[in-house]
């Protein structure tokens, strides 16, 4: 579906060059939600700019539909851009336009009959739950409803991809909510390939198939979000995960455990069927070893279950040495230094 092959984009400021994006190369199937998540300035909005030909590659080549984009004519380009719905973070509505006039606005702009327009405003207003605010104007909507509009807006065209950039970013977790699960149905329903930038964990966790992490304009780590967010590489990656997953208590609580005379801290970290396997009792049980549980938790991570959990032991070391050594057979198990 879209494919880039060691993309590159340099700006010039007066004598100094930029290197917004480095060699990247990636590849987004179709029907498939791929996040792009990194911190500010890592370059990923400039990558979104490259695929609707807003900005043109220095370097590489990049395939849409196994179309060269960057060899395009204007008019091609014009036509491109109708293929590919974008949603932007403050929305972007023309406060003089109603809500239908907003959605109404690039199918206006692309020439389609006024009879068509109207059905198809009338078939997104439901699909996006505002029918009722058709005649409304966007300064009399929430945040929620402005994207909303927005996300019709960009659905108008009947696109064949739809680029969101930080969608989410100027919305309350409740509201970030709704707009996540009707992004969801959009792709469910529709069939349409969603790339997604953003700065948030917990977005890409909620709704992406897969995730590629930016730093400094180049692509560090990339891979499924469960293998991404279980099994993370780089240290980048890292500092994500542990912005929505708090997977170990605050230094205070540390340090009274440790005072209270824990010692030796090992994280266990398990996936899938393992979860409601009791791995963990039988091994300690074996071995006559106490397992303490000291922190974690179990989530649902991309349909699938997720366990991290800190504990201690408690028996004989050469006992303790068996267990961890068994458990290394089924589980990921490393000793925490407190």
């Amino acid at each position: 579906m879209i494919e880039f092959k060691q993309v590159a984009k340099t700006f010039t400021l007066g004598k100094r060059e930029i290197h917004a994006v480095k060699d990247v190369t990636l590849s987004i199937s179709q029907g498939e939600i791929f996040g792009i998540i990194g911190f500010s300035g890592a370059g990923k909005s400039t990558l979104l700019r490259l695929v609707n030909m807003l900005e043109n590659p220095t370097n590489g080549s990049i395939t849409v539909q196994g179309e060269d984009i960057s060899s395009l004519s204007q008019k091609e380009i014009r036509s491109l851009r109708r293929r590919i719905g974008m949603i932007f973070q403050n929305f972007n509505l023309f406060s003089s336009r109603t809500v239908a006039g907003n959605i109404a606005y690039p199918l206006k702009l692309a020439g389609f009959p006024k009879k068509e327009i109207k059905a198809r405003v009338t078939e997104l207003l439901q699909f996006v739950g505002l029918t009722d605010k058709a005649n409304d104007y966007p300064e009399q909507l929430s945040g929620g409803q402005k994207q909303r509009v927005g996300i019709a807006r960009a659905l108008a065209t009947s696109p064949d991809i739809l680029i969101c950039d930080e969608a989410t970013s100027a919305l309350d977790p409740d509201t970030t909510g709704e707009i996540l699960r009707l992004l969801k149905r959009v792709n469910k329903s529709l069939g349409i390939t969603i790339l997604l930038i953003t700065h948030e964990m917990h977005v890409i966790q909620s709704i992406c198939d897969r995730v590629a992490v930016m730093e400094n304009g180049t692509v560090v780590e990339t891979g499924s979000v469960f293998d991404t967010f279980t099994k993370p590489q780089h240290l980048t990656t890292k500092r994500f995960i542990q912005s929505v997953q708090q997977d170990r208590p605050s230094e205070v609580l540390l340090s009274q455990w440790k005072e209270n005379g824990g010692k030796n801290l090992y994280r266990i970290v398990f996936s899938g069927e393992l979860t409601n396997n009791p791995v963990l009792s039988q091994i300690t049980r074996k071995h006559d070893i106490d397992i303490n549980i000291i922190y974690g938790s179990i989530k649902e991570l991309q349909e699938k279950f997720y366990g991290n959990l800190l504990v201690s032991f408690e028996g004989h070391q050469a006992a303790i040495d068996n267990v961890i050594s068994e458990l290394k057979e089924t589980v990921e198990i490393e000793e925490v230094i407190i």
